[in-house]
């Protein structure tokens, strides 16, 4: 009768795929309020009269706790301690106190004058909101990890984490394309964050309905697992004595820093390199996350049922290089190019996720899956943290162009900085595959083995 029940769980394909739409649902709100202010740079500057210093200060802000306080890394071991359920619920109740936060802030419902801690006293309130949403939204990302590993693994694991980013990036396609339009629609430059409040909140509903899955998961495993393999926190020190893991986490960082702050900046750069309209300019940079919703479940069926996950990773940083270096060059200032080049962008930005979380399981043991995640994303929350606030430094201080009203800026350098990202993540990619040809990872083989 257990075999039965177990049947109907984890080995049952509507079980598996009905928790991961739950979860990945959760994540496309998250990942809505992340993106949200992007395209909003322009506006920012003109209504509240932020400098692009302000902006890169406050989307810096997204890993000050995470990386300062090493909320991320105790995330982690909570995670590995007390299970998925009640990390995930604390963690979606994190994301919607610090949009509530921003969202007073950036409204003007709090009334903010003058400085606090030498910012602007408005930037400092909103970066505080979003500093909590950073680590509620980073700690429900290593939560849903683990529960994709807890229901998929021996099944189509690279698929499901390949989908659950695809449906993650709709919530930046959305965040891209509608923020704009919406705003102004509304007469209100916080209206898209009010938006992202009410989304947070059925998110969070949604989670409800997945602790109740795997609850009943859990009830029908007996929890073997779980009393077989316990975490310690020792294991810590077998994570940081792994090469393999200090390579996936650096290649992390130093993909996504190319990345992720690229987007904070991608509709401005439209705005000034490519000449496209401020209320359309976010539509070309939605073309990234819009590519991956098909390409990231494409690629990671693929690492599933043929391997070749180091190679896989290694293309897509080969990508990412020339991307940049075609951003950065001064030739062919269309908006058509530059569509060209965004959805280039969008299947590197495929390819290297698809293939790198999906090969973590063959690095680390389950039992110290979550805290391994925490760790790299906690490295990753450096680049998260401190690109972002470079770029703005360095267009305040070296980019900015003459003239009157809004300010203009010429994006060369900040494009030749995320090329330089794209190289070490190349040199990365390399010491991985041979670190796996080495070691036998198995990063190269199927995730899926014929019986």
């Amino acid at each position: 009768m257990v075999e039965k029940i177990r049947q109907t769980l984890r080995d049952s394909k509507i079980a598996r795929w009905t928790a991961l739409a739950v979860v990945a649902f959760t994540m496309l709100c998250g990942y809505f309020l992340t993106d949200v202010m992007a395209p909003l740079k322009p506006m920012l500057e003109e209504q509240l009269l932020w400098s692009s210093t302000d902006y890169g200060i406050f989307t810096s802000a997204y890993g000050w706790f995470n990386v300062f306080l090493l909320m991320l890394i105790f995330g982690g071991i909570i995670l590995d301690k007390i299970g998925v359920r009640l990390t995930g619920l604390g963690a979606c109740s994190l994301m919607l106190i610090g949009c509530a936060i921003k969202y007073g802030a950036v409204s003007g419902y709090l009334p903010l004058e003058g400085e606090l801690l030498g910012m602007k006293a408005q930037v400092a309130i909103a970066a505080l909101g979003y500093a909590i949403f950073g680590v509620g939204v980073e700690i429900a990302g290593i939560t849903v990890s683990k529960i994709i590993v807890k229901w998929f693994k021996g099944y189509e694991m690279a698929l499901a984490m390949g989908l659950e980013m695809a449906t993650a990036r709709l919530g930046t396609m959305l965040a891209m394309s509608v923020t704009v339009p919406f705003a102004n629609m509304c007469n209100s430059i916080s209206a898209p964050i009010f938006l992202c409040l009410i989304m947070l909140c059925i998110g969070l509903i949604a989670f409800i309905v997945y602790t109740v899955m795997d609850k009943k998961l859990e009830a029908s495993d007996g929890n073997d697992e779980e009393e077989e393999e316990s975490f310690h926190v020792k294991d810590i020190w077998l994570i940081i004595a792994n090469k393999g893991f200090w390579l996936i986490a650096l290649l992390c960082v130093l993909f996504y820093s190319a990345v992720f702050p690229f987007l904070k900046y991608a509709t401005d750069l439209m705005v000034n390199k490519y000449a496209v309209d401020p209320e359309l300019a976010g539509i070309i940079p939605s073309l990234l996350p819009l590519g991956t919703l098909f390409l990231t479940p494409f690629f990671g069926n693929l690492y599933d049922h043929k391997g070749k996950g180091a190679t896989i990773m290694l293309i897509g940083a080969l990508m990412l290089i020339g991307v940049h270096v075609l951003f950065a060059l001064p030739l062919l200032n269309y908006w058509w190019f530059a569509t060209i080049i965004m959805i280039v962008l969008g299947i590197a930005f495929s390819l290297v996720p698809s293939a790198m979380w999906p090969s973590v399981p063959k690095i680390i043991p389950e039992k110290q899956l979550g805290t391994a995640y925490a760790l790299i994303f906690w490295v990753q929350n450096w680049g998260l943290m401190g690109v972002p606030a470079l770029i703005g430094w360095v267009l305040d201080r070296y980019c900015k162009l003459g003239g009157e009203g809004q300010p203009a800026y010429d994006y060369t350098i900040p494009m030749a900085i995320f090329a330089c990202f794209g190289i070490l993540a190349l040199l990365i990619a390399l010491m991985l595959k041979a670190e796996d040809k080495k070691k036998g990872y198995g990063l190269e083989l199927p995730n899926i083995q014929k019986k």
